[in-house]
């Protein structure tokens, strides 16, 4: 594995109690009189130093905020076998509540931390004042009907993560981990993996002397949720988000493969016609993780787009 990546704005890094959790958070450069932060949210089974790769290529002076959602990397937050999306709102509300008290923030979401955005816009419109959402596009519908199925499923994996069956997947060695994100993301370069590895993972010492990298996720993130998704409630908060939005997908993103599932990327712009003031826009050869892929054109199109105009 070759040197890893060297960050040009390396984070000042620390801890923040919000909800009876402790939230690592990364800062990039010093409050500005005046105006809020550039929040940055990180999707499902990532950490808020993701976005270095996207954050060394941004332009603007302004501070800039990332951290990890609770179960992922070094948050810390209580003991539990399964995890209530809601939860990601609320805890992005305390956040909001210290860093920006008196003024709207600027949000940023990838995947996950996408679809929280959009969900916190509507439910909170006076406190964002603009939102870009990378990929995060929500899911299909799933009939009322199905509830009951759903609530078996979710019993279903509580009982397999009680037996431990859901356990994360670990790693003999940093190189190793490297390797698996390169294997997920095959644009993702071996220097930028290397480095986002000690991030995603850390080294756990083993009675025999060695070691072996675990990742940093809660294994209850892979039980399923109990409820079931209302396509119908989603658009109920996308019709109250009040900021201009803007929707980025990638060329070969999540959607993007024609067929792939019931729910398609022509669906999630119909949704999108239900936010008041939205805005479109590709970035052409890039996967889901559009920020590792193309960092420079994603970090033109979010400055653009949340710059004083």
């Amino acid at each position: 594995m070759p040197d890893a990546y060297h960050p040009q704005r390396p984070s000042n890094r620390s801890f923040v109690p919000v909800r009876q959790c402790r939230l690592h958070l990364h800062r990039w450069g010093a409050p500005v009189p005046g105006q809020a932060p550039l929040v940055l949210l990180h999707g499902w089974m990532d950490v808020g130093a993701s976005w270095q790769f996207m954050v060394d290529r941004l332009a603007t002076g302004r501070e800039v905020l990332a951290f990890d959602w609770r179960g992922f990397g070094l948050t810390t937050s209580p003991a539990v076998d399964h995890h209530v999306f809601d939860d990601y709102l609320a805890d992005l509300d305390a956040l909001l509540d210290l860093v920006s008290p008196d003024a709207p923030a600027d949000l940023v979401g990838h995947s996950m931390g996408g679809n929280v955005a959009m969900l916190y816009a509507g439910a909170r419109p006076r406190r964002v004042r603009r939102l870009v959402n990378l990929e995060g596009f929500g899911l299909a519908d799933v009939p009322a009907g199905q509830a009951a199925t759903r609530h078996g499923q979710w019993l279903d994996d509580l009982a397999a993560l009680r037996r431990g069956e859901k356990a994360l997947a670990d790693y003999e060695s940093r190189d190793a981990v490297a390797r698996r994100l390169m294997r997920n993301n095959p644009r993702l370069q071996a220097p930028a993996a290397a480095w986002l590895a000690g991030e995603w993972a850390q080294p756990v010492p083993q009675a025999d002397g060695g070691e072996r990298w675990r990742i940093l996720g809660d294994a209850a993130h892979r039980v399923v949720s109990a409820r079931v998704f209302r396509s119908d409630e989603t658009l109920a908060h996308y019709r109250a988000i009040a900021c201009p939005v803007l929707a980025v997908h990638a060329t070969d993103g999540a959607l993007a493969a024609p067929g792939r599932s019931a729910y398609s990327l022509a669906d999630f712009h119909e949704r999108l016609g239900q936010v008041h003031d939205i805005h479109i826009a590709e970035v052409a050869d890039a996967g889901h993780m559009l920020h590792h892929d193309q960092p420079r054109r994603v970090a033109e199109l979010i400055e653009n787009f949340v710059s004083d105009r």
